[in-house]
């Protein structure tokens, strides 16, 4: 079921909710290569501090259902292909907040300049991501053969995704 969501800039008084949606999410193992142990200290600069922009998805009551960050995939001659990272909260999985969150990274891509977008590392059983990614219009440009250690499956491949934002 799909709900109305606002999606806003992150204020750091939005951390508390963030860092326990991440926190979960990386814990889990599945999706992100950050280690499940990883500090709340190291996730705070890697999520707020080195991206160009932090945002958040919010339910008509202010909870945080999301977020996600923006910013280079590369420095200086790449800079103009944007990446960005994405976490829903377990509770409000299914429910439209990636395909929201996707579409408004796609329009703050556009007005910070960016030409593209790139997923560098889209793990091959994150099925509902990739054909989330792929109905939003971004191709599978690579294929990682065995480069994530998934907690379950072993050693699985990994995606790379692209789309051209602008000619």
């Amino acid at each position: 079921m799909a709900v109305t969501v606002e999606v806003r800039a992150f204020v750091e008084s939005d951390w508390a909710s963030v860092w326990a949606i991440l926190q979960a999410t990386f814990a889990a193992g599945d999706t992100y290569a950050f280690a499940p142990d990883s500090t709340e200290q190291e996730i705070h600069h890697v999520w707020i501090e080195q991206p160009r922009a932090t945002f958040v998805a919010c339910d008509h009551d202010g909870t945080i259902l999301g977020t996600y960050f923006i910013k280079p995939n590369q420095p200086g001659s790449g800079s103009h292909v944007s990446n960005c990272g994405y976490v829903v909260a377990a509770t409000a999985e299914g429910r439209g907040i990636a395909t929201t969150m996707c579409r408004h990274s796609q329009e703050q891509a556009i007005a910070m300049g960016f030409r593209a977008m790139q997923f560098n590392f889209v793990v091959s059983t994150n099925e509902r991501a990739a054909d989330l990614w792929q109905r939003l219009g971004f191709s599978i440009v690579g294929r990682l053969p065995s480069a994530f250690r998934h907690p379950r499956q072993g050693y699985v491949d990994v995606l790379v995704m692209y789309k051209q934002l602008a000619t």
